[in-house]
């Protein structure tokens, strides 16, 4: 069954986005000042933002030539995560679902142990659950965002399976069909509005990308913005 947090399962994510850190505004926008993002009517701060792009940042400097995220491409991760863990928040609200702290740190454990797992099978040693979640752009500050995430999701399976994780192939893949549409839903009820200066929304896979218009300031080619996922498909 796929999970979104299925990408903690590659220590090492590849990107293909090659931007510079800094990018201009060409337009007004509709997103109020000092919000980096706006959903439902909250807000994630600039000043938020910041601090846990910090975070990622410090972290990812204590492992050098295993993490490497080019600024831009922190700034893009953290905000992402940021958003995804609002659009899970949304799902549980519409769904009648809550999680305990229990359920929460289970989550989290199985994250880290999957992707440890995965981790030390390719020869690296000593792998921490900041090392991974760095790695895949995460701030290990909202580990527990994280574990809630996916609590969430785990929860929301066994819900619409008869309340156990579905074992079948057939079963998964209905499962997981209602999960994205169920996602689809309540991320087109929180209506994301995302400040241009750091990207736009590409509901495809609820992910941060370059807008249309930022210019880049890094010498060497610039991938085009992508105008896939400007909207839910739902």
């Amino acid at each position: 069954m796929r999970r979104d947090v299925a990408v903690l399962r590659r220590l090492i994510k590849a990107s293909a986005i090659v931007i510079g850190a800094g990018l201009v505004v060409t337009a007004c926008s509709p997103v109020k000042m000092g919000a980096a993002a706006i959903y439902g009517n909250q807000r994630i701060t600039i000043a938020t933002l910041g601090t846990q792009v910090t975070n990622l940042s410090q972290t990812a400097k204590q492992y050098p030539g295993i993490v490497q995220l080019s600024s831009a491409q922190e700034t893009q991760q953290t905000l992402t995560w940021l958003i995804r863990y609002q659009i899970n928040d949304e799902l549980a609200a519409q769904n009648g679902i809550t999680v305990t702290t229990a359920q929460v740190e289970a989550a989290l454990a199985e994250i880290y142990a999957s992707a440890k797992a995965s981790a030390e099978s390719q020869g690296l040693t000593n792998v921490t659950l900041s090392l991974i979640l760095a790695a895949n752009g995460i701030p290990p500050d909202t580990s527990a965002q994280l574990g809630q995430y996916q609590a969430i999701e785990t929860q929301f399976v066994k819900n619409v399976s008869g309340g156990t994780l579905p074992t079948s192939t057939s079963a998964q893949t209905a499962a997981s069909a209602k999960l994205q549409q169920a996602q689809c839903q309540a991320a087109k009820a929180l209506d994301i509005l995302v400040n241009p200066q750091f990207g736009r929304m590409d509901y495809t896979q609820y992910q941060v990308v370059p807008a249309p218009g930022a210019v880049s300031r890094a010498q060497g080619p610039v991938k085009a913005a992508s105008l896939s996922g400007l909207a839910p498909a739902c």
